[in-house]
């Protein structure tokens, strides 16, 4: 035990030298939000990769992996194509209209875009991107918990709390700079993880021959990419539900934010192919390390919850404790908390942004000095990050069998189908007004809650819309509603 808490304390210890030295780059709100526009490739795709995948790729995907098996590999597809498309055709085109527009948020960049002379547009964007991240953060929190509780035997709140306070204080202290320079420190600590557990799984397996019979034996259905069944309506619903989960990184804040941050387009060119091939190995290994994870603690006639724990969510820690010495136990144990916090804080930077800029700054007080913002959006973060912990918290406590999975796809949900359709259009489709805009994120904003809650009730048909989630008929809504309000509500200059 002793040698694990060495070992995170120089995980944290690390975290917090960057912060520090982050610090010392902080002149003002370009600085603090988007790390003064002067990011290199390697760190901008580590730090985009590590800022979109979180708790529930380390948590979650190996968890769904051993429980659905092969079928999970819908996700690994859906994230592969919507990091490809983002990187491919969105990231130079909109980091051109960003630094045409001086913009340094997402907000900032829709008022230039649409020309807009009222607050309505910066005020819904603002508004659904603090209430949605906030959610995520609060999974993200949630999550930590969980993690320390697994490795560590914690209580859970206490490992909640520690987690909460550890980001909170390098992320005050240095900004997007920190966040930046710490995801590419914790996304290549979340890749080598990921990439050799399988690995050694497999060669501690005496007869890796036995690895299919042995699974066939437990599930058959765990090598059928539709899943138990075969191929049905329910099935291919679910399957589309898990490969629109992609979609958010076409569009969605924190990871649009880092387009903004790099140094130039030709920079851009060549992250591209590290966040494409980090999305590949990541969430490929995750869905191999739920498998390996089925067949090396479970059989035919035990109750995979019951030994891997809710959606299979302990397989990773399961694997680690039995297969690594306690050292190694320790940096796998830093590798989760890498997936959460550099999610975390990218979170609470863009949503403290929202506050600062869009909100105080740029509303009630237009007067304010660039160099003045940094200190109100530190007070801004904490008090963002002190809500998610009520959530996190509150949650826990009324709902003790949530799933990892679920919940921060939830949050994940509602800031993708806000913005990626007004990401998207705004990019490729040239008629597309402020109106249009305006109506695709509040249709999106709506949606999430009423296809997660209310849909799902409905009798005959509610199992359908369960099986394809809130994220797919929530993104295809806000894109069709606002191409028709672009189309019958003309948006002349300055009527908005």
């Amino acid at each position: 035990m002793t040698v694990k808490y060495i070992i995170l304390f120089l995980y944290l210890g690390i975290l917090f030298i960057i912060g520090i030295l982050a610090s010392k780059k902080i002149t003002g709100a370009k600085d603090y939000f988007v790390g003064g526009k002067k990011l290199g490739y390697w760190v901008v795709a580590f730090s985009s990769r590590a800022t979109g995948e979180s708790a529930w790729l380390l948590l979650g995907l190996t968890g769904m992996g051993a429980m659905i098996g092969l079928q999970a590999l819908w996700v690994v597809l859906g994230e592969v194509l919507g990091v490809s498309i983002a990187w491919l055709f969105m990231a130079k085109p909109f980091k051109r209209l960003t630094d045409q527009y001086d913009s340094i948020t997402i907000p900032d960049y829709l008022v230039s875009h649409f020309k807009t002379s009222s607050n309505y547009l910066r005020i819904i964007a603002a508004t659904a991107l603090s209430l949605f991240v906030t959610i995520y953060v609060s999974a993200q929190i949630d999550a930590t918990g969980k993690a320390f509780e697994s490795f560590l035997d914690w209580n859970y709140y206490t490992g909640a709390i520690t987690g909460f306070v550890i980001v909170t204080l390098y992320i005050t202290s240095g900004g997007f700079v920190a966040v930046a320079w710490s995801d590419l420190f914790q996304g290549l600590i979340m890749l080598l993880g990921l990439v050799l557990l399988p690995i050694a799984a497999l060669l501690s397996i005496d007869n890796q021959a036995e690895i299919i019979d042995g699974l066939n034996a437990i599930d058959p259905s765990l090598f059928s990419i539709w899943g138990s069944g075969g191929f049905t309506i329910l099935n291919f619903l679910y399957c589309i539900g898990l490969l629109m989960i992609g979609i958010g990184f076409m569009g969605s804040p924190q990871v649009f934010v880092r387009f903004m941050s790099i140094n130039d387009e030709e920079e851009i060119n060549k992250g591209r192919w590290v966040a494409i091939v980090y999305t590949l190995l990541a969430t490929g290994a995750a869905v191999l390390i739920g498998m390996l994870g089925r067949f090396m603690f479970t059989d035919a006639q035990q109750d995979v919850v019951a030994v891997l724990g809710n959606g299979a969510e302990q397989v990773l820690p399961i694997m680690v404790e039995h297969i690594f010495p306690i050292a190694l136990v320790g940096i796998y144990i830093a590798a989760v908390l890498s997936a959460i916090m550099s999610t975390i804080d990218s979170l609470l930077v863009v949503a403290s942004s929202a506050v600062t800029r869009d909100f105080y700054q740029q509303i009630w007080n237009p007067q304010l000095k660039e160099e003045n913002m940094a200190k109100i959006s530190r007070v801004v973060t904490i008090t963002l990050a002190l809500f998610a912990l009520a959530i996190a918290l509150s949650v826990a406590a009324l709902s003790p069998t949530r799933n990892i999975f679920w919940f921060v796809i939830f949050g994940w949900s509602g800031i993708a189908a806000t913005f990626c359709p007004v990401m998207i259009l705004s990019l490729f489709w040239k008629k597309y007004t402020a109106h249009g805009a305006i109506a695709s994120m509040v249709t999106g904003f709506i949606c999430v809650p009423v296809f997660k809650f209310v849909m799902p009730l409905i009798p005959g048909l509610g199992l359908y819309f369960e099986k394809l989630g809130e994220l797919t008929p929530s993104f295809f809504m806000a894109l069709i509603i606002g191409v028709v309000t672009s189309k019958f509500k003309k948006t002349k200059a300055n009527d908005l």
